[in-house]
């Protein structure tokens, strides 16, 4: 299908999913605009359903949905908001997915196994979706599933920002296995840091063993950076083997606040002087509001890239170490 281009008049025109409207009202508090108008309703069912309650002929849609919570309905009612937005001759329909579902199933590590990863996107292109924003995919080769553009983000700038305010000094960026090596380097750089890696086997999904430390954190202020958290158990894992080498202090901090099964529990019961994450997912206030768990908001980053996609300007300056939002 030929997309029309657009009219100089163009207006921005931002919808949430039903999974984090919060988060989409911040992000269209940012940037000076009010929430488009969309209805989502389920039948008795299950099936979800989308409409439109205002005319987006011509014009850029964002659609804004994390796939998470009950992920299979989230990611179906996105694919459902991009068919309604084609099907209603949008110009270009733009995914934002703060958190992209599926993506730790990016390859095949045993026979007769799907790549969800790449289903997910085959699904979303499918759907009619124009490009992709979303933040710290599991894995940066996801991006490579993709025939459209992805504008993928990250919050290793605002972790920097955070620690740098703080104003620890004699940090070491810890990474809870190989796989995340090249982020928490970057981190590291950012905040003039050493490193150290941890390696890390899995016995059977969701859990994890620390098997070996490489670096030296002895007497250091540990920061452990993860993509996401799901069930603690890699996190809580790597939090008894820093604090045996004899570091100072443990500060965590991990974009995707996943928090399944056990992940509350282990987390406030854990050593760590702090859990450092970003509101991609809905967490229930009452976890806010006492212990260890802090969160940042990625609303103003989201606000910045959307802004420049929408106006055709660069969305690689974000990664600016320099860049202020």
């Amino acid at each position: 299908m030929k997309r029309v281009s657009k009219p100089a008049n163009k207006a921005l025109h931002i919808f949430s999913g039903s999974v984090y409207p919060e988060l989409a009202e911040e992000i269209a508090h940012d940037l000076d605009v009010e929430l488009g108008d969309i209805r989502l309703e389920k039948f008795s069912n299950g099936e979800s359903y989308a409409r439109f309650m205002e005319s987006i002929r011509g014009e850029d849609v964002f659609l804004i949905q994390s796939v998470s919570g009950s992920v299979n309905d989230a990611l179906m009612e996105l694919l459902i908001m991009i068919d309604a937005a084609r099907r209603a001759s949008a110009a270009r329909i733009h995914a934002v997915i703060p958190h992209y579902g599926y993506a730790r199933q990016d390859r095949k590590s045993a026979a007769r196994e799907p790549i969800t990863a790449k289903l997910v996107a085959n699904l979303l292109e499918t759907a009619g979706a124009d490009d992709i924003t979303t933040m710290d995919l599991h894995q940066g080769q996801i991006q490579g599933f993709f025939d459209i553009p992805v504008n993928h983000l990250t919050a290793l700038g605002l972790f920097a920002d955070y620690y740098t305010n703080m104003g620890l000094d004699n940090i070491c960026v810890v990474s809870p296995d190989v796989g995340r090596a090249k982020a928490a380097k970057k981190l590291s750089d950012m905040l003039n840091a050493d490193i150290a890696i941890m390696h890390k086997g899995r016995p059977a999904h969701n859990v994890a063993e620390i098997t070996s430390i490489i670096g030296d954190v002895e007497g250091k202020n540990c920061v452990l950076n993860d993509d996401m958290i799901d069930t603690a158990g890699t996190i809580t894992a790597g939090m008894r083997v820093l604090k045996e080498r004899g570091a100072k202090s443990i500060y965590v901090c991990t974009t995707h606040p996943v928090f399944s099964g056990p992940a509350y529990e282990r987390l406030e019961a854990s050593i760590a002087d702090e859990i450092l994450f970003c509101n991609t997912i809905p967490v229930p206030k009452e976890h806010l509001e006492s212990g260890k768990l802090k969160m940042i908001s990625v609303a103003p980053l989201f606000a910045k890239a959307i802004s420049n996609v929408f106006n055709n300007g660069s969305v690689s300056q974000l990664f600016d170490p320099d860049f202020a939002l």
